[in-house]
C-alpha cells in the first residue's frame, strides 16, 4: 500500500506522518506538494497537522482550493481512505468532505498534551484493530479544535454511526465529546487528536500506531478480494 502525505505552504506534522508510516508502519509513502494534479497512484491519502496558509482567514480556508485538494476529493469519491488529522481535518471540514466546523478552543488558549480517547466505532476501515470502548492515550496539539454542528447534523452523525473517537475528558469544548469522524461512507476520517505522535513507546504512546494498521489492513482485504 502506497501514501501521500499532502505537504501544504504552513504544514509542520508533515515529517511525523511520514515517520510513523514508513519508520512504524512499514509500508510505502511519498511527500505530495499542494500543486499536485494527480494522486492516481496513491492507495491511501494523509492531510497533515500544521498551519496551512498561515491560518489566515479559517483553519483550512485557504488550503481547500490547492490543486491537489480537487485530487483528494476525487479520491474520497472513489472510496479511497483519506485521514486529515488536526489542520487536515480543517482542511475536510472546508471542503465539504466532512459535515461541520471548527471554533477556538473554550479556553481561546491554545492546548498541547495528551488526551484520552474513548474509541465508539471499530466497523471503520481506520479502527478494526480496537476494540470498541477502548481508551487510548493520543496527543493534542491545536488552538482551534473545537468541534461544531448543528443539532440535525449531530444526529445523522449519531444514525450513521460516524462519531469514530471521543474525548473522554473534553478539553476544548467540542460538541458532544466529538474527537474525530467519518464520512457517511466510511472512508474519509477526520481527527484533532494525532495518532501520528503516538506510534511508539518512546513517544509516550503507541495507541495510533493501531489507526494506520488498520487502513493496511482493510486496503488488503480489498485488495485481496479484488484480485
Amino acid at each position: 500500500m502506497k501514501f501521500a502525505v499532502i505537504v501544504f505552504p504552513g504544514s509542520n506534522c508533515d515529517t511525523d506522518m511520514y515517520h510513523a508510516v514508513k519508520d512504524e508502519l512499514g509500508a510505502e509513502v511519498e511527500y505530495v506538494w499542494h500543486d499536485a494534479t494527480n494522486l492516481n497512484q496513491f492507495d491511501g491519502i494523509l492531510l497533515p497537522g500544521g498551519f496551512s496558509y498561515g491560518d489566515y482567514l479559517r483553519s483550512g480556508a485557504i488550503a481547500q482550493f490547492s490543486n491537489v485538494m480537487t485530487e483528494v476529493v476525487k479520491a474520497a469519491r472513489e472510496g479511497k481512505p483519506v485521514l486529515g488529522v488536526c489542520n487536515g481535518f480543517q482542511i475536510l471540514l472546508e471542503t465539504g468532505l466532512l459535515p461541520g466546523a471548527m471554533r477556538r478552543n473554550e479556553s481561546l488558549k491554545f492546548i498541547c498534551q495528551s488526551e484520552e480517547l474513548v474509541v465508539e466505532n471499530t466497523t471503520t476501515i481506520f479502527t478494526s484493530q480496537y476494540e470498541k470502548g477502548e481508551v487510548i492515550s493520543v496527543p493534542v496539539a491545536h488552538g482551534e479544535g473545537n468541534y461544531y454542528c448543528d443539532e440535525e447534523t449531530l444526529e445523522k452523525l449519531k444514525a450513521n454511526n460516524q462519531i469514530v473517537f471521543t474525548y473522554k475528558n473534553n478539553p476544548n469544548g467540542s460538541v458532544e465529546n466529538i474527537a474525530g469522524i467519518t464520512n457517511e461512507e466510511g472512508n474519509v476520517l477526520g481527527m484533532m487528536p494525532h495518532p501520528e505522535r503516538a506510534v511508539d513507546e518512546l513517544l509516550g504512546s503507541k495507541d495510533g500506531l493501531k489507526l494506520f494498521q488498520s487502513i493496511v489492513k482493510s486496503w488488503r482485504e480489498r485488495y485481496v478480494a479484488a484480485t
